[in-house]
């Protein structure tokens, strides 16, 4: 005979269906939300928005909105890069297909040497394109001008801390732009350049310990012999005793 069900198995009972149906109600939301959740991931990883962040396009370099304060873009300028910025350099990179040039906005003799041989050898220990092939190519064409020599000797004072400046460098290239601009100066001012030559020796003496640039620091040491005479062979031979004269 079956016993009639009390009032209380009856409330706990029901007490106990309902834990479960909130279990499974709560079991079905959190599901519900995981699955909108991904779609919501899903859908703003595929959108316009994710691809501009993970590939940045060259037009947001110019927006200010999308400019990383903390990014590499946010650091000040070198001092040459600034005058470049601002059209203190009179000159611009004209990009050609086998290799690229200067354009001047007037023709270099009509140039003031002074401070625009100056400052180009300040950006000789620059380590970015355009700036590189700017100062080591101004360099070198405005020495080329005539009347040259004139103008560049009453600078040699402020120019060869600036040239020393770029042969201490720890940047290789940067240091062979400015060995070769120091050989063209002396190809310009011949024996004007000794008197100057000993604060330059010692980096060239350290970089002739390199295998690397043995040969190229010999080289110019011989066309600083050359162009500055038998006075810069003592020079030479005082700070460098291992040096082998030209006339050897």
């Amino acid at each position: 005979m079956q016993k009639p069900e009390c009032h209380g198995d009856a409330q706990l009972r029901n007490r106990v269906t309902g834990n479960c149906d909130q279990r499974t109600s709560s079991s079905a939301q959190i599901k519900h939300g995981t699955t909108v959740q991904r779609s919501k991931s899903s859908s703003s990883t595929s959108s316009p928005e994710f691809a501009r962040k993970v590939h940045p396009r060259p037009s947001d370099k110019l927006n200010p909105k999308t400019i990383n304060p903390f990014g590499e873009q946010s650091r000040a300028p070198s001092a040459f890069a600034a005058i470049y910025s601002k059209g203190g350099i009179p000159c611009r990179l004209v990009h050609g297909s086998v290799k690229h040039r200067l354009q001047w906005e007037s023709p270099p003799e009509n140039l003031p040497f002074d401070p625009l041989l100056i400052t180009l050898a300040e950006g000789l220990r620059e380590t970015k394109h355009p700036y590189t092939f700017v100062s080591k190519e101004g360099f070198r064409e405005l020495l080329l001008v005539q009347g040259a020599p004139e103008k560049a000797v009453p600078l040699l004072p402020r120019l060869i801390p600036v040239l020393k400046a770029a042969l201490v460098h720890s940047d290789d290239e940067v240091f062979e732009r400015g060995l070769n601009a120091l050989v063209q100066l002396s190809v310009v001012v011949g024996p004007s350049l000794n008197d100057h030559l000993k604060h330059l020796l010692t980096s060239l003496s350290k970089r002739l310990r390199d295998r690397r640039f043995k040969e190229p620091v010999t080289s110019a040491l011989q066309k600083l012999e050359l162009h500055g005479g038998s006075g810069s062979l003592l020079i030479i031979k005082s700070k460098i005793p291992t040096y082998c004269s030209i006339c050897c």
